[in-house]
């Protein structure tokens, strides 16, 4: 009498799982693992995750084994479609388990780095502000860029700027209004 074909053989071994026979999954698992394992690593492409789809793939086997029909698939194709939808679900969940990771680094880091200072595209439009303010206070008289520096930079009142630069108080508001009055509309150009 020949022996039965490996298919045959793989077949009666699914017909025992789906009436629940431990023997039976056990000596499945020892002849189609290995190229199940193979296709799993295919998919996955890491040894560890293989593993787990072929766990799970073996459970679904034993789940759904008494619906297995020879007929409409050979049983490695059968196992092999298991093991590859098996193999898909883990990459999916990864991929979403990766993503979610993601997003709470990225809160956290947000929360972690959150400042006042200014970020790149604020630098640089600064940057352009104050070349744009130093060519314009270039274009002011001596006296009058003096006066408007010392009001701003050393936030000196018109008082004290008068006092310091032994000019009379009308003088130092004049020089500043016009100042600034040049500075807007050389702004203005660069805007």
């Amino acid at each position: 009498m020949p022996a039965p074909s490996p298919d045959a053989e793989l077949a009666a071994l699914i017909d025992r799982v789906g009436r629940r026979d431990e023997t039976a999954l056990r000596l499945l698992y020892e002849r189609a693992s290995p190229k199940l394992f193979g296709l799993a690593m295919k998919v996955v492409r890491q040894r560890e995750w293989a593993e787990d789809v072929l766990q799970e793939s073996f459970l679904t086997i034993w789940r759904v084994a008494c619906d297995y029909r020879t007929t409409l698939s050979p049983p490695m194709a059968w196992m092999g479609l298991i093991v590859r939808s098996r193999a898909l679900d883990l990459l999916r969940r990864r991929t979403a388990d990766r993503a979610q990771l993601t997003q709470e680094f990225d809160e956290v880091m947000a929360e972690t780095f959150e400042s006042d200072a200014a970020n790149p595209m604020d630098t640089a439009d600064a940057s352009e502000q104050a070349w744009a303010l130093h060519q314009c206070l270039s274009r002011l008289e001596g006296r009058q860029r003096e006066v408007l520096s010392l009001a701003y930079l050393r936030e000196l009142s018109h008082g004290e700027l008068a006092e310091q630069l032994k000019l009379p108080l009308g003088t130092v508001k004049t020089w500043i209004r016009r100042g600034l009055d040049k500075l807007r509309s050389c702004m203005q150009q660069f805007a």
